[in-house]
């Protein structure tokens, strides 16, 4: 659990605090700026907001700057600090989708721009229930990974949202610092609430292919491929980061990995839809790591 308070407006003030982290918007400007604030962290993003994480990651309260609408605040604690905050209790996030299939949950996990968005919304619309657009929580559960469903909502470009999206999935207001739209479940898009196991992920290629593609990866690859998509609130603390890097080591020794290319096309998708639940049924079949093209 973590408690979020929303403090009064007030204007970001200079600080002479060295930064611990920045990370920075495709543009080149600082997207966040991550600073130590006596025993609890601070989380500027420039001309939005300031969020206070608590040292145990129990705690949050936002400062916004005069004017920025709650919707934007909204979308910041969940995509953003919310998953920070949980990595401070020791809990693994991921920047990935998820959605529910026959067997438990695939999930979709890359970077900015990979389409894990896209290709989610295409399973969701197709009458899988949608888990998690970009804040993939999971855990061990004995054996198993489960993952977690996260806010019921996705975020698409417009061309996207055009192409798949019909008129009754109704939208949240816009975000002042995003083109993109957040799409609310319900209707035409159907969520899932309860964790499933996970089944199968997915790290997803830049598609320069002509037909999907799916081959499977490695314990050491799968572990390069989950620090690098995971969030880390400290990267300094060295007993937190030995142990989010124990969990991660857990997770990539599970037989789940694949990387998946495929064609970018809105006219693909059917086909990428039908390699992956093919892939995967296979694998329920046949145990073990196959590659697939087609």
């Amino acid at each position: 659990m973590v408690r979020n308070e929303l403090g009064p407006g007030r204007d970001q003030l200079l600080t002479d605090t060295p930064a611990l982290h920045v990370l920075y918007s495709p543009d080149g400007r600082p997207w966040v700026v991550f600073y130590r604030h006596g025993a609890d962290y601070l989380l500027r993003f420039p001309g939005l907001a300031d969020f206070e994480i608590a040292a145990d990651g129990r705690g949050v309260r936002c400062w916004p700057v005069p004017g920025v609408p709650s919707s934007t605040l909204e979308h910041l604690y969940f995509n953003q600090v919310l998953p920070l905050a949980l990595s401070r209790q020791g809990r693994l996030v991921l920047h990935g989708a998820a959605l529910e299939t026959d067997g438990g949950a695939l999930a979709f996990v890359g970077m900015s721009g990979r389409g894990k968005s896209t290709l989610a919304a295409s399973f969701a619309l197709a009458g899988h229930r949608l888990l998690t657009d970009d804040r993939l929580e999971v855990e061990a559960h004995e054996s198993d990974v489960l993952a977690r469903p996260s806010h019921p909502s996705i975020r698409l470009w417009d061309d996207s949202r055009q192409a798949l999206i019909g008129a009754d999935v109704p939208a949240a207001p816009p975000l002042q610092f995003s083109a993109k739209v957040r799409l609310l479940a319900g209707g035409g898009l159907a969520f899932c609430a309860e964790p499933l196991p996970l089944r199968g992920l997915y790290f997803l290629g830049d598609g320069a292919v002509d037909a999907p593609a799916i081959r499977p990866v490695n314990g050491r690859e799968a572990l390069v491929e989950l620090a690098r998509n995971a969030f880390l609130l400290d990267v300094e603390a060295r007993d937190l980061i030995a142990a989010h890097f124990e969990r991660l080591s857990w997770m990539a020794r599970r037989p789940m990995f694949y990387r998946l290319d495929y064609p970018r096309r809105f006219d693909a998708l059917d086909r990428v839809r039908s390699a992956i639940l093919g892939h995967a049924r296979g694998r329920r079949k046949a145990p073990g790591d196959r590659s697939w093209e087609g």
